[in-house]
């Protein structure tokens, strides 16, 4: 069977332009999506589906392993095998946080590990795909004018970026607010040979700049207004669903800066119910730092407007954005399906991604925004006991060491609830020995 997917009109649905066209947005203006023969499709059966996706599943056949392109048919179905471009991607840990649900009230929660990839955030999903159609209109001949991939960051797109085009020999630009992201987010893609460009200017800033620069169509945009990305941001929702033997939890909380991957996961689900996999949709709460709200107000208006802002220093720093690009598609899925949204103020993620690490996660302050967004929703008594929560984390906590160390040494700007810094002690058993019983009295007392 021959599948099929084109470029359209995000918000109308309609128009139809080819994924080997080079073009982000419609003649309106608006965004583009990514739109699949959905007919064809449905001549495979929902079991069919299934029984195809669980065979390739973490097996070793290319393209296949990946967790995106072993849904090869539902993200780009006519790309050749051989131009695609994959570190193995996907297929992330579903972790069980039973001991974190049951402290906050929630006795089945999960915690899709995105972070846990190859450059270390969920970024990765969505760049094999944008790279592997770069890499086929190159070596195809169908747009001989491009040198180059660039995009604007706030440190996880950069890396991803940077790291899928090093793997294809395709160089890459990355324009990077200065002095507002983490060492090891600014070291990635200067690791990866990419030419990094850091500006006197913030995120939205950045993204301003990197439109201008790929207007002559020289250089391709990387960024989530790119629809391609969106295909492979979308795999999480369907790998969760996959992960729980193609039962759908009951929420997912997310975190949300661009909200590329809040859109993104409605289209996984939407497009696997049009299929009968699933009969249902979760419930999805998008989380903000209060910091960088805007998606949050507008919903507190009752959707009556949005403004963009200027996003103020947050620890979650990948989601520090005031002017999202991706507004319009998350806003309409949100509506459609009874989404929500919530916001965190600093103190408050902090101390949830505290609070979840002392049950054996690490998660980067962006998951930190998830979670207290998930104690929230629990304390007012809106996610109940019995439900199952996903909370996808969307970037290894590694990458926030410093935030990390900030908090537990006292150089946090707010009281760390959940500090837990080293003592230094003399060389002797007897200071060691106090130390080990004070702090197993601290456990059982906390």
């Amino acid at each position: 069977m021959h599948y099929d997917a084109w470029f359209r009109d995000a918000e109308t649905a309609t128009g139809r332009w080819e994924l080997d066209e080079i073009i982000y947005r419609s003649p309106s203006g608006g965004l583009l999506e990514v739109a699949h023969d959905l007919e064809a499709l449905k001549s495979r059966s929902a079991a069919a589906w299934m029984k195809l996706f669980d065979g390739r599943y973490k097996r070793t056949q290319w393209p296949f392993s990946s967790g995106v392109w072993g849904k090869k048919e539902l993200v780009l179905p006519n790309i050749p095998d051989e131009d695609i471009v994959s570190l193995d991607e996907g297929g992330s840990n579903l972790f069980w946080a039973d001991r974190f649900g049951r402290q906050i009230g929630v006795g089945d929660l999960w915690v899709k590990q995105c972070g846990v990839s190859h450059t270390g955030s969920f970024k990765d999903l969505g760049m094999t795909v944008l790279v592997s159609q770069v890499n086929h209109l190159m070596k195809s001949g169908k747009q001989p004018g491009i040198i180059g991939v660039a995009c604007a960051s706030t440190g996880d797109t950069s890396a991803a970026l940077a790291a899928y085009c090093a793997a294809a020999g395709i160089p890459a630009v990355v324009l990077l607010p200065r002095g507002k992201i983490t060492a090891a987010q600014l070291i990635q893609p200067i690791a990866n040979n990419a030419l990094t460009l850091a500006l006197d200017t913030d995120f939205d800033g950045c993204m301003r700049v990197v439109q201008q620069l790929t207007e002559d169509r020289k250089l391709y945009l990387a960024n989530s207004m790119n629809s391609l990305r969106v295909e492979g941001q979308k795999t999480v929702s369907i790998e969760i669903v996959q992960q729980f033997d193609w039962e759908v939890p009951d929420w997912i909380f997310i975190p949300g800066g661009n909200l590329g991957n809040v859109s993104a996961l409605y289209k996984g689900l939407e497009e696997i119910m049009a299929l009968g996999i699933i009969n249902r949709m979760p419930r999805i709460v998008c989380c903000q730092a209060e910091a960088a709200n805007p998606l949050y107000l507008a919903y507190r208006s009752g959707w009556k407007e949005f403004h963009p802002i200027q996003a103020k220093d947050t620890q979650a720093s990948a989601i520090r954005i005031g002017d999202p690009v991706s507004r319009i598609k998350a806003m309409k899925a949100l509506m459609k399906w009874n989404g929500a949204v919530e916001q965190a103020s600093e103190q408050e993620l902090a101390d949830a991604c505290a609070m979840a690490d002392r049950t054996g996660l690490f998660n980067c302050p962006h998951t930190g925004v998830a979670l207290a967004g998930l104690i929230k929703f629990a304390q007012r008594g809106e996610v109940k006991a019995k439900d199952r929560v996903v909370v996808v984390s969307t970037a290894h906590g590694l990458k926030f060491g410093e935030v990390k160390a900030a908090y537990h040494t006292g150089k946090a700007a707010f009281p760390a609830r959940f500090a837990n810094p080293p003592s230094e002690l003399p060389a002797q058993a007897s200071a060691v020995y106090d130390a080990v019983m004070r702090h197993v009295d601290s456990g059982r007392k906390a």
